[in-house]
């Protein structure tokens, strides 16, 4: 294996026996890594990002048999560990120690598709050569033996120099071998030694080598991907179907989730009066029921919208369509100058633009990556789904618009979305046409075979995106709902407080009513843009909060009898609610966003010029709409 990966140049040190192991997970995209991940860790992990550097990774703990726990880390997927993308510098970092903050793994899990190993053994000899203790786990065994194709293990074991074991983690079957592998190998600690760079031409060779010795004999392609592919990545259809796809899950989200949102919102107003007419009449009640069951209640109550999304999202994704969309959507990338790679980034900017944004380190042209961070915001994400769903819900009427498969609702929703994307291909054609041009990188994508998702992994994928949620209801749209209320009730006048317009809230309000009264916006309104900075969906929690202390502090106030709804109703004309769905669309409103952005790309210049961009589009936008509208043009 020397002709591959070089001799040994230094050793590592051993870390002391006592303190906790560090198993790290390897393995090329879509192999399986995630899949394994959860199955060994259950529910006993966490997303982080590494020190210094905003690439994700989770880490889990497990359990062994002898009752000891180790941390297994998931490490970003790659092909190989020449650092030609972020990704692969830091799977290569991480295995070497390099990694300020992140120990040096004690074992490593390397996970690799039995049903494509001609191309995933490349990544075999540069990860055995870090000479840290490797088990080679083949997953999807189950695939490869159903479509005729087979693997000598044991042959394998012994070419590589490592354990190798035939697993699929997706039906839960050889996994104990992976369970046992870690049970045993921290008996006794041992020096390992760090590689050299690897010579790629040398380990292809090598890789057809250990595969031809162990009797390798890939399998059949799926009959049904071939077929499934001949209508998906048709020019004509597969477009077609696409656009299906998306009508479909807009019209299930106003559809299915609609009972459950009305459930969850008569959750909340019970609580809320079950509080006010149990606790006393102090300051603290009134903080409990407006300020935190008033703003974070209003804004809990969209959580079922938001996992139906993500339900879809996992669906297209495990079964293996997602990386078909990305391949109809490379035609559209090259009109503009970009390539299919962006498209990932951009599809995880429906879920959120932090991760999205962190998903383009695997695009090797500098100018393509910026262009797509800077882009990327305008993707429609899941912030924006609640307050989409207020206003539309508020001022659209339901419809039907294709008989019952679309609604006006999910209509009107879906060309919030192709307005988003809209922006950003037009934004990204500016960019690349000029400050941002380059030659356009040839794009290479695997495509992995159609599979049933399960309903594990798809469980565990929305208890992630709902514990995500509610961490941020409890956190920031907490905090900003408690600070409003204070606000809304200083300064004390004869000890009480003051009606809200006259406020210290109130009064910042009206400090900027006139700057977007144009757009048909009001004082309350104009708090709630701020506060939505720290995040789109508090702008739900801001009114929420407004309107329930308006209603409390007015005997036979209608806000005491009526939801949000209906308060924005009296609030907006038409023209001016249709006016703040362009501002969301367009505008920024989001600091998590802008931080990541400046980490990303090693200055402010970038993240400025996008927000300054962003907000003068939404604002121009809006005013367009809402100037339009009192003309009666539409």
């Amino acid at each position: 294996m020397s002709d591959c990966h070089g001799s040994a140049v230094e050793l590592a040190q051993v870390r002391p026996s006592g303190t906790r192991k560090t198993v790290a997970i390897v393995g090329p995209p879509n192999a399986g890594k995630s899949t394994l991940f959860n199955l060994l860790t259950g529910l006993r992990q966490k997303v982080a990002n590494f020190p210094g550097v905003t690439v994700e990774h989770r880490v889990g703990s497990m359990k062994l048999r002898d009752g000891r726990e180790v941390d297994l880390l998931d490490l970003p997927g790659v092909y190989s560990l020449e650092p030609r993308s972020e990704d692969e510098r830091i799977t290569r970092d991480a295995l070497l120690g390099k990694l300020p903050g992140v120990s040096r793994p004690d074992a490593v899990l390397l996970i690799l598709d039995s049903t494509n190993l001609g191309r995933h053994l490349m990544l075999a000899a540069p990860v055995l050569s870090a000479g840290i203790p490797t088990l080679v786990v083949l997953n999807m065994a189950d695939d490869l033996e159903k479509r005729g194709g087979s693997v000598d293990a044991e042959a394998l074991a012994n070419q590589l120099g490592a354990p190798v074991a035939l697993i699929s983690a997706a039906k839960n079957e050889g996994v104990d071998a992976v369970r046992n592998y870690l049970s045993g190998q921290f008996a006794v600690p041992k020096p390992v030694e760090l590689p050299v760079l690897q010579d790629v031409p040398k380990c292809r060779q090598w890789s057809a080598k250990v595969g031809n010795q162990a009797r390798y004999q890939p399998p059949a392609p799926p009959v049904w991907t071939r077929r499934l592919d001949s209508v998906f990545l048709h020019p004509i259809a597969g477009p077609a179907i696409f656009f299906f796809v998306a009508v479909l899950v807009f019209q299930t989200i106003f559809t299915v989730a609609q009972p459950l949102m009305d459930a969850t919102e008569r959750g909340v107003s019970t609580s809320a009066a079950w509080i006010g007419e149990t606790m006393p009449e102090t300051w603290w009640r009134d903080l409990l029921v407006e300020g935190v069951w008033g703003g974070v209640g209003s804004v809990v109550v969209f959580l079922p919208q938001i996992l139906i999304l993500f339900l879809f999202i996992g669906i297209l994704e495990d079964s293996g369509y997602l990386a078909r969309a990305a391949l109809i959507a490379d035609r559209t990338m090259a009109r503009i100058g970009l390539q299919g790679k962006s498209f990932i980034p951009l599809l995880s900017a429906y879920a959120c633009a932090v991760p999205a944004i962190m998903a383009t380190r695997t695009i090797e042209n500098a100018r393509d990556r910026i262009a797509t961070i800077l882009i990327a915001p305008f993707m429609t994400c899941s912030a924006r789904l609640p307050v989409y769903t207020l206003i539309i819900a508020a001022f659209i009427p339901e419809r039907p618009v294709l008989g019952s498969f679309l609604g006006s609702r999910a209509a009107a929703m879906l060309g919030l979305y192709v307005l988003g994307f809209l922006a950003a291909l037009v934004t990204a054609r500016l960019l690349k046409s000029s400050i941002l041009k380059s030659d356009r990188m040839p794009f290479m994508l695997e495509m992995p075979p159609y599979r049933w998702p399960t309903v594990r992994s798809l469980g565990l994928r929305l208890y992630d995106r709902a514990m995500a949620f509610l961490k941020r209801a409890g956190t920031v749209i907490l905090a900003v709902s408690i600070g409003l209320w204070v606000l809304a009730h200083l300064p004390l006048k004869d000890g009480r407080p003051p009606k809200i317009e006259d406020s210290l809230a109130g009064t910042f309000g009206r400090t900027v009513e006139p700057l977007i009264e144009p757009l048909g916006f009001n004082w309350k309104i104009g708090i709630g843009l701020l506060t939505s900075l720290a995040a789109r969906e508090v702008i739900i929690g801001t009114l929420g909060t407004i309107y329930g202390i308006e209603g409390a502090g007015e005997e036979g106030s209608p806000e005491q009898s009526v939801g949000l709804q209906q308060a924005l109703q009296r609030d907006l004309t038409p023209g001016a609610a249709v006016a703040l769905l362009i501002f969301f669309a367009f505008a920024m409103q989001c600091l998590s966003t802008l931080a990541v952005v400046r980490r990303e790309t090693g200055g402010w210049k970038w993240p400025a010029a996008q927000f300054a961009y962003m907000t003068v589009l939404a604002y121009f936008g809006a005013l367009v709409v809402n100037q339009a509208a009192i003309r009666g043009l539409f």
